[in-house]
């Protein structure tokens, strides 16, 4: 019986190689397809990383910003400083340069009065006059037989005119190269504001980003931070009230050993002078400014920053520190932590850009950072670098 069916068309020879890549090509995309919406289908729906680890992510970033702007607003202290002494430094040389303009112009009037003089008395070629005023009359004047022909006055005018003119060149030099030193600090100037500028911005857009559950997480961070920092400055007060009273017993015990030893002479050693009274007025200064916002680059009276509130603070008790951090903690005398004493500036950082009053019992007076205010803080929430007492 005949099958009705249509029967299957064959493949007239084998695949040729194109049609093996197309053939493949087609499995392989298919595959894909299916892998990836597999995968699709399996993973979470935008699943963010835990919200703990990323709100210490941006804590740690915002911290690293503040410090970094706080290191660039040490260097710019420092720039603004050399070009606030360099612009002293221009104007009094522009200054004494016109003094030095006149003096000279008064000396050439005078020559010139003596040339015309004998130029007109006929004592004097013309030629002889006319080389009075070139630009080099030291070659004239050393000629024996021109000299010879001038008076005591005339010589003396001749002396006078070429010392002045000397003395303007040098003077025109010397405010040439302040002139070139204020442009370079001037130039650094712009270049550390422009990086605390920078720093500050892209710390604040972080905040500004976050959601209010995550201000809150981070509220609690640097609360949990600040907590642990209260307990080691008691720690560290406890530790330094026990080190104090045994420096104490000690130096009882070596003064009555020298009373013992100077009964007969009826002498006693002397004390050592006390500078506390200083560093009182400097930490009551301190006291006064609390509350009163950080602002980079301040020295007061409305704002501070931090080093401008410790030079502020020992200048008001008669002690006058460099400006910058860096500079003020080669002022004074060096001190362990333990030996801290109110009135100590306490410095923070590998690289001691930020400092600190210190009042006792493990806690300062410091201008913190951008958006915060003057407070009392305790020294252990930051790595200490050193510390030194000004007086």
């Amino acid at each position: 019986m005949a099958s009705h069916r249509k029967p299957r068309s064959r493949i007239s020879g084998p695949l040729t190689g194109h049609s093996r890549r197309t053939a493949v090509g087609f499995t392989t995309a298919a595959l894909a397809s299916v892998t990836l919406l597999s995968q699709t289908a399996n993973a979470a729906p935008g699943a963010p990383e835990p919200a703990s680890r990323s709100i210490e992510k941006v804590k740690e970033r915002v911290d690293t910003l503040y410090h970094q702007a706080e290191t660039a607003t040490q260097r710019y202290n420092a720039a603004k400083e050399r070009t606030d002494q360099q612009r002293a430094k221009v104007d009094k040389l522009l200054d004494s340069v016109a003094q030095r303009t006149e003096k000279l112009n008064e000396a050439r009037r005078t020559l010139g009065t003596y040339a015309a003089a004998q130029y007109r008395d006929g004592g004097m070629a013309r030629s002889a006059a006319t080389l009075l005023f070139a630009d080099s009359p030291q070659d004239v004047f050393d000629q024996s037989h021109l000299m010879d022909r001038l008076t005591g006055r005339q010589k003396q005018a001749v002396d006078d005119f070429q010392a002045q003119r000397a003395k303007a060149a040098e003077e025109r030099g010397r405010a040439a190269e302040s002139l070139a030193s204020l442009t370079a600090s001037q130039k650094q100037l712009k270049t550390q504001k422009k990086t605390v500028q920078t720093k500050l911005t892209e710390a604040r857009q972080l905040l500004a980003n976050l959601t209010a559950k995550e201000k809150a997480r981070l509220a609690a961070l640097e609360k949990k931070k600040a907590e642990e920092a209260r307990r080691k400055a008691a720690a560290l007060a406890e530790k330094q009230r026990q080190e104090a009273a045994a420096r104490k017993k000690r130096q009882e015990q070596g003064q009555e050993q020298q009373q013992n030893g100077s009964d007969s002479s009826g002498s006693t050693a002397p004390s050592a002078p006390s500078n506390g009274s200083k560093a009182a007025q400097a930490i009551a200064f301190a006291k006064a400014q609390l509350g009163k916002p950080y602002v980079w680059g301040a020295t007061g009276p409305s704002s501070f920053d931090c080093s401008g509130l410790t030079q502020a603070a020992w200048k008001s008790a008669g002690i006058s520190l460099p400006r910058t951090t860096w500079d003020q903690v080669k002022a004074g005398t060096r001190v362990s932590t333990s030996e801290l004493q109110p009135g100590d500036l306490v410095f923070f950082y590998d690289d001691i850009s930020h400092v600190g009053l210190y009042i006792g019992n493990g806690m300062m007076i410091h201008a913190p950072k951008p958006g915060d205010v003057v407070k009392k803080a305790p020294i252990t929430e930051m790595p200490i670098y050193g510390s030194v007492r000004p007086a």
